[in-house]
């Protein structure tokens, strides 16, 4: 005999079918496929990064001397490794109340974003007027007007040296488009999109160290990525020309010891371990004797004599036909 216990009614194989639909309905397995735009997630800009990482060194060297003459000193300037974040993300860690300079770079689409702690601003104000720059820094919620003169001053003259680095990669023209004391009024890009950070931690000869941001929109690096990329094969742009001219200055300072030989006799053995004081060996000396740099003849020159002392006149440069 079947047992009929466990079997279900009609009513209830009609129910679980239904829930069932119900439930495949909600996967989005089963769902109507949806197109989608293949590259349209933002994506790190590889080609960017290296190039703005090796302009942030010079700006950062550039920064010290830039700083100077408000800190009374120069200041230890580093550069971080440029990080590409979501902007509200950045904007969230941001403290309620800083300096916020926003700057168009022509042709550089998109603008830049220059971020300065406003107890940074203080202290330099401080040390500018005779202070020691030490102080705690305050909770203000707005800046004096000294403040604002000398941070008018500092960010002028910080983005001129943000163009003058630009100027490896193409020549940009900055224009102060706003300023602002609230990251909620800072419309650099919208929150969801991705900017570049370039942070530069500045450490005074007193007081705590502060940090200064330049923002760039992931977008408008994006628009000049082929010259970013290209720039980063180039031996000769600027930033080489100016290792160059820093390499050949440093090698000039560099001192060598140059020695002439007037004469090379020929001893024999017997002669040299019967040498006693008073002996004479005759010499002959050439019309042009060598001058010698770590052994390697570099010019010809004849012995003669000025104010008294012995000298050497060039004549001739070594692998030149050039005479003097």
């Amino acid at each position: 005999m079947t047992d009929t216990s466990s079997s279900l009614s009609g009513e209830e194989v009609d129910a679980l079918m239904t829930q069932l639909g119900e439930q495949n309905a909600d996967d989005p397995r089963s769902a109507t496929p949806k197109a989608h735009a293949l590259g349209s997630v933002s994506l790190r800009p590889m080609a960017a990064l290296p190039a703005l990482e090796r302009m942030g060194e010079r700006m950062a060297r550039k920064l010290r001397d830039l700083i100077e003459p408000f800190a009374r000193a120069k200041p230890k300037v580093t550069a971080d490794v440029v990080a590409i974040r979501r902007f509200e993300s950045w904007r969230a860690e941001q403290p309620e109340f800083m300096s916020l300079s926003l700057y168009s770079l022509r042709p550089l689409k998109g603008g830049v974003l220059i971020a300065i702690e406003p107890a940074f601003v203080s202290r330099l104000v401080d040390i500018f007027y005779g202070g020691s720059g030490a102080q705690a820094p305050g909770k203000a919620k707005e800046f004096t007007a000294t403040e604002d003169r000398l941070l008018a001053r500092l960010t002028e003259a910080l983005v001129a040296t943000l163009a003058e680095v630009w100027a490896e990669i193409l020549p940009v023209k900055p224009r102060l488009n706003s300023r602002e004391t609230n990251t909620a009024f800072a419309s650099l890009v919208r929150d969801e999109e991705q900017v570049a950070v370039a942070r530069f931690t500045i450490a005074p000869s007193q007081g705590r160290a502060a940090t200064i941001d330049i923002l760039y929109p992931v977008a408008s690096l994006r628009a000049v990525e082929a010259q970013l990329s290209a720039n980063m094969n180039d031996d000769g742009g600027i930033a080489s020309r100016e290792w160059r001219e820093r390499l050949a200055s440093a090698l000039s300072e560099v001192r060598l010891q140059a020695r002439s030989v007037l004469a090379r006799p020929n001893l024999s053995v017997a002669e040299l371990l019967e040498l006693k004081p008073g002996d004479v060996i005759p010499i002959s000396v050439p019309a042009l004797v060598p001058l010698l740099v770590a052994g390697r003849p570099v010019a010809l020159g004849r012995i003669g004599d000025q104010d008294g002392r012995a000298a050497l006149q060039i004549e001739k440069i070594e692998g030149s036909s050039r005479h003097e």
